[in-house]
């Protein structure tokens, strides 16, 4: 055999012996313990059930805000950053798993060159030398410590986490378009309530004013009237403006240029769906940001392996394989060149470098621990707010429709006292005064009680069985299972 043959032989079993004892160092990942208490504040008895489990279009059952959302989650620009952002961290996948392959390259050379020596009679005597060369480098390190395989799962975290937090833009834009859409039918009821007090108001001035010019009542009415009647005027046009830079705000939230939004079910035919919440654990495994953030968690402790790991040695094989061909004052030949062998390098001294690598990596993973149960409590915080807010919403609703009720009465009875001149119409206009402000707030719980469901909703993590297809094609998914 010869020695090439042999020292290729020996390199080889050197390298399957080595990798044979291979360890991974570095801490292996477990989650951290979370506090969560056993039920939300003011939450109703735990169920197994959630509104979380249900898709997005069966909670917020409009058709037309339907539209709005499939239109979003599909041209959404936020939503297309994000998705750039998930292939980036799939091509870092792959570059951490190409360096537990064998790396094959090239190289070349061209050259020449003159050397000059005093000859027998003193004068220059002249020698040219030409080179060619072409070799292929081979190169594959065996991973004894386990750092690239802590490389690869680092980079695998980070992809995960990129691609919960898609899911969690997803959530979001469901959740913002839903919030805007009620925002836009609250303010076409309040604009409905001005336009009628307008009319009422203006009635009202017309005939004072009539009263005045026959003397028959005072300027103070007619005034009184006339300012009631321009506040009325000028509230349409501030809600104007409110709802022009509402519908721009969902317009850019659809990935589309400014523009009117359509408008489906009246705010008060609007449904409220029943919505249990589950139980408080469910909100680890239900919400992206929890998700994205133990992801984090598990990409900063697969780092702490891979500084671990850099603090030992690196073994690997190489090997080189090529021609060479000279040329020497006319005299020229090709040559064989080849090489295998075994290679370890490792550090001995680096002033404490690697030792504060690792204690950066170590930090950061402090760092990530305390970010997602921080995560995890803002968690609780959202939901135990959406919760209050539809308790306390549903009582304060119920209040404004008896005060609404008995405000039109009022309305009705001092117009019938007028009529019959038992009272004077200051009593009518102090009626009207209240009653218009009531319709407003009531149109506001109104609106506020389906913002809670919307919060509710994506304070549970709501659509976190849904693939990422199914967020965005939920006609697909409906006619799939009727079918």
């Amino acid at each position: 055999m010869s020695p090439l043959r042999k020292s290729a032989t020996f390199a080889l079993v050197a390298g399957l012996l080595a990798t044979t004892g291979c360890k991974t160092v570095g801490p292996d990942y477990v989650r951290p313990e979370v506090s969560l208490p056993p039920a939300y504040r003011d939450a109703p008895a735990q169920t197994s059930a959630s509104v979380a489990d249900l898709p997005w279009w069966a909670v917020f059952d409009d058709p037309t805000l339907q539209g709005l959302i499939s239109q979003t989650l599909a041209n959404n620009l936020d939503l297309q950053v994000s998705v750039a952002r998930i292939a980036q961290a799939r091509a870092l996948v792959g570059v951490s798993a190409s360096q537990s392959k064998p790396q094959v390259g090239y190289r070349g050379n061209v050259g020449a060159e003159s050397s000059f020596s005093p000859d027998d009679n003193g004068g220059p005597d002249t020698v040219g030398l030409g080179s060619l060369g072409a070799a292929l480098d081979f190169s594959w390190e065996f991973d004894l410590w386990g750092r690239i395989k802590r490389s690869n799962e680092a980079a695998q975290a980070s992809l995960l986490q990129q691609e919960e937090v898609r899911r969690g833009i997803l959530l979001t834009l469901t959740s913002d378009v839903a919030e805007g859409y009620f925002r836009l039918l609250e303010l076409d009821r309040e604009i409905a309530i001005a336009q009628e007090s307008t009319r009422v108001y203006g009635a009202t001035f017309d005939i004072f004013n009539q009263r005045f010019e026959a003397g028959r009542d005072s300027r103070l009415p007619v005034e009184r009237t006339r300012a009631n009647r321009d506040a009325s005027e000028a509230r349409i046009e501030e809600i104007r403006r409110r709802i022009a830079v509402q519908e721009n705000a969902l317009s850019v939230l659809m990935g589309a240029p400014p523009g009117r939004i359509p408008r489906g079910r009246a705010l008060e035919a609007q449904a409220l769906p029943a919505a249990p919440v589950g139980a408080t654990t469910d909100l680890l495994q239900r919400r992206p940001d929890i998700r994205a953030a133990e992801q984090g968690m598990m990409r900063a402790n697969a780092e702490m392996g891979v500084a671990v790991a850099n603090k030992f040695p690196r073994l690997g094989l190489s090997a080189l394989a090529g021609l060479l061909g000279a040329d020497v004052n006319g005299d020229s030949g090709v040559f064989g060149v080849g090489s295998v062998g075994l290679g370890l390098a490792g550090p001995i001294f680096t002033g404490g470098r690697l030792e504060e690598i690792y204690n950066n990596r170590k930090a950061y993973w402090d760092e990530t621990v305390a970010q997602y149960r921080r995560t995890a409590l803002v968690a609780l915080g959202e939901t135990a707010d959406a919760l209050a807010a539809q308790t306390t919403l549903s009582a304060r609703r119920a209040a404004l429709e008896r005060q609404v009720v008995s405000l039109r009465r009022s309305v009705d009875l001092a117009q019938i006292r007028y009529d019959t001149g038992r009272a004077g119409y200051f009593e009518v206009l102090e009626a009207q005064q209240q009653l218009f402000p009531a319709e407003d707030a009531l149109a506001q719980t109104q609106r506020d009680q389906l913002i809670a469901v919307v919060n509710l909703y994506k304070a549970l993590g709501g659509g976190w069985q849904l693939t990422d297809d199914q967020w965005t094609t939920p006609q697909s998914v409906a006619a799939a299972a009727g079918g």
